[in-house]
């Protein structure tokens, strides 16, 4: 914005407030300018529009035509600027506006847009724009005020809250299984290894178990860079998968796949933790605030049942009986 309409814009707040107050003297004390300086502001205001806004004598100030026509003019915008104050005041004091969200595609689909509901039924003020790419953000350019990310360190120029931890699962499907035997982490390296990727043709994937450690590199004669994807494929037997568990889930839970290795705890592409990053500001909008809050203890609910069924599934497979009350 040029420098002069600035300047007539201050101005014209000062020739309102002096209008309003009936005065020069008036209008400095509510400004806290001295009687000159706000006489100066008027004259220069008139100098620029070329018109004379007020008659001035020893016992009174009037509005000349113009002036009045320019009050009318001021008053409506300064109307407007407090209409817009009171709004952006309400921003800040409860959860409402639009919130642009960016997830992974998977993440998104699978963990955040179930709790979309529950969110939109307790915040009925806040209007969602999910956006699921599977690609680096820049927040400030794409005008996103939140990214859900799978990492394994934030950017430094991002605030940035850890929503849940990410745990890993190499799978397959019985059929696929049958006749091979996999004790090792060693014995992937016979079978064919489904990951996401985008160009390598081979992988290393590791794992710990305990204070063991093993590396082991991998082969497959498919790589893509979607992780539901690698799941179709590995339930169609096309071979053995490593994938977050999220993404799998269900699949491990009706039978359709089988854990391979459960003893061992395998190491992901994307790190150990799901963030929710967003830029630095002096005040959080209370609409980013409530959905990170919610999301994270929505996470850690699911995370929690996850953790339960796990410990169901393998006491079930010792032959101990678990009631499932409470």
């Amino acid at each position: 914005m040029d420098k002069s309409l600035l300047e007539q814009m201050e101005d014209m707040a000062v020739f309102t407030m002096v209008v309003e107050q009936g005065s020069f003297s008036g209008a400095g004390r509510r400004l806290g300018l001295v009687k000159s300086a706000v006489s100066k502001r008027v004259d220069r205001l008139e100098r620029g529009l070329g018109v004379k806004l007020l008659q001035r004598s020893t016992r009174a100030l009037s509005m000349t035509e113009a002036g009045q026509a320019l009050h009318a003019r001021t008053r409506q915008s300064m109307g407007l600027l407090e209409e817009a104050r009171s709004e952006l005041a309400q921003l800040h004091q409860a959860p409402r506006g639009l919130l642009r969200v960016t997830a992974s595609v998977a993440f998104g689909r699978l963990c955040v847009a179930p709790a979309l509901p529950d969110f939109l039924a307790a915040y009925p003020e806040v209007r969602v724009q999910l956006a699921l790419l599977d690609r680096m953000v820049d927040l400030a350019e794409e005008g996103y005020d939140l990214a859900l990310r799978l990492t394994r360190t934030p950017p430094d120029a991002v605030v940035a809250r850890a929503l849940m931890p990410i745990r890993y699962v190499v799978c397959a499907a019985p059929a696929y299984l049958a006749g091979r035997t996999v004790a090792q982490p060693r014995d992937l390296a016979a079978l064919n290894c489904l990951f996401y990727g985008y160009q390598a043709q081979t992988d290393d994937w590791a794992f710990t178990r305990g204070a063991e450690r093993e590396t082991v590199k991998v082969r497959g004669n498919v790589i893509v860079n979607s992780s539901e994807v690698v799941r179709d494929l590995v339930l169609a037997g096309v071979g053995v998968g490593l994938v977050a568990r999220y993404a799998v889930e269900a699949e491990l839970r009706d039978g359709r796949l089988v854990s391979v290795l459960p003893d061992w705890t395998a190491a992901g592409a994307f790190g150990p933790s799901a963030w929710a990053m967003w830029l630095p500001q002096p005040h959080l909008p209370p609409k980013i605030r409530a959905f990170v809050d919610f999301l994270a203890a929505r996470l850690d609910v699911a995370q929690a049942r996850e953790a339960d069924a796990v410990q169901h599934r393998g006491l079930s497979a010792l032959g101990i009986s678990v009631d499932s009350a409470g």
